[in-house]
């Protein structure tokens, strides 16, 4: 017989108890739980909504309509598509179609949005073949695919970007939808064509993976770990069972980055076993380019759901070391904190300003002052920059908004 304590059965009180304790975890104080964004622009700064306003308006003129050779990303393409070009390389890339469509639907700008998703659907999809319903991470600005492989953080960032625009503008005449898009992409990012290959997810180590093929779908980068956007996609992903996968997912993250994190620095590498140990090779067990979102993702996180009290030791303890680099932070380093350039960059401070979602605001102060008194990126490098300070402002301003679904 099972035992039972004051009229309740063990099994049954075990049952409350986890229950219990994922409503007090959604009731954490996230921004999914309480309904409202932080701002730190007015809450460190003491700036105003208007100030805000004219801020990002400021950073969408320059990026989307800017002098065309120094200050635009978003170049028209016809009469009715459009794509981000990278400056530097000279090409399209997934990354930035796919973040600058989430920073249209934050924006509400439908016309940039449906202009940049049909350029991705024309030339950068898989109608076909063992990629089906994957994206090619890297293309020519005419659109011929220079590299039919996928770079999952595209993926990712696609789905999540799709699904707020479904639930923000709906369906309406003359416009895809976007809802079945998402859709369509969440479960392929978990279900190869055909049932056979790799995915954007390893499913045995329930991560994202560097890339959907034999040898990179082995190992992770740290930058495409995203428990937030898991958060959502386990509760609007149409599928049950692929809803459970990305409630795992998400815990797994979380606990992925505990074990990628320096315990000093709290730097992250860029390319990871899926164990949390740097990958080595090529300089890609260090703190480099692709690394500098990654205080951002853990801090997002926490905004939004307040799910891991380790997110704010790992936040403080970030901004602290790079805090103690001076207004010249270097902007890449090994994990324990050497230097390995002497350059300092805008999207690795924009990405630390983030952190201070999560952050003591003293030690966020610097970083917050410093992204509110960046010029927008310019120039031959203003591709990344540009994109990382665009949505550094959406989150740091409290305007990186979680599009629910009505009711």
């Amino acid at each position: 017989m099972r035992r039972r304590l004051r009229g309740v059965s063990v099994l049954g009180l075990t049952v409350l108890l986890a229950a219990a304790a994922a409503a007090a975890r959604e009731a954490g104080g996230g921004a999914f739980a309480a309904g409202r964004q932080r701002n730190l622009f007015a809450e460190v700064l003491g700036k105003s909504e208007a100030e805000c306003r004219e801020k990002l308006d400021a950073a969408w003129k320059q990026l989307f309509y800017g002098d065309d050779e120094s200050e635009r990303l978003y170049y028209p393409a016809g009469a009715d598509a459009a794509y981000i070009a990278d400056i530097g390389n000279g090409d399209v890339r997934s990354e930035g179609m796919s973040y600058d469509m989430m920073i249209a639907v934050q924006t509400d700008h439908r016309e940039e949005f449906d202009r940049l998703w049909r350029w991705v659907k024309i030339h950068m999809y898989h109608e076909s073949g063992p990629r089906r319903g994957y994206f090619a991470w890297q293309c020519a600005r005419d659109g011929r695919q220079l590299d039919p492989g996928s770079a999952s953080d595209g993926e990712e960032w696609f789905a999540m970007a799709l699904l707020f625009a479904a639930n923000r503008w709906g369906a309406a005449a003359g416009h895809p939808g976007y809802g079945a898009e998402a859709q369509s992409l969440l479960r392929a990012m978990l279900h190869p064509a055909g049932g056979k290959g790799c995915g954007i997810f390893n499913p045995d180590a329930c991560q994202v993976a560097f890339a959907p093929d034999l040898r990179a779908s082995t190992f992770t980068d740290p930058s495409y770990h995203l428990p937030a956007f898991y958060e959502l996609w386990a509760r609007w992903a149409q599928d049950p069972g692929d809803r459970a996968f990305w409630a795992r997912a998400a815990q797994t993250s979380r606990r992925f980055f505990q074990a990628a994190a320096n315990p000093r620095t709290g730097l992250m590498p860029e390319y990871a076993e899926f164990d949390g140990r740097p990958r080595r090779g090529g300089g890609r067990e260090d703190f480099r380019f692709d690394a500098w979102r990654t205080p951002a993702n853990v801090a997002l996180d926490h905004a939004w759901f307040a799910a891991d009290p380790w997110q704010v030791e790992q936040s403080n303890r970030v901004l602290r070391f790079l805090g103690a680099q001076g207004t010249r932070c270097p902007n890449q380093f090994t994990l324990d904190g050497r230097p390995l350039s002497t350059d300092s960059s805008p999207g690795l401070v924009a990405m630390a300003a983030v952190a201070g979602l999560a952050a003591d605001r003293e030690l966020a102060r610097p970083f917050v002052e410093a992204l509110w008194e960046m010029p927008v990126p310019s120039g031959k490098w203003r591709y990344y920059n540009g994109m990382l300070y665009f949505l550094a402002l959406l989150e740091v301003s409290g305007r990186f908004q979680i599009c629910a679904p009505a009711g």
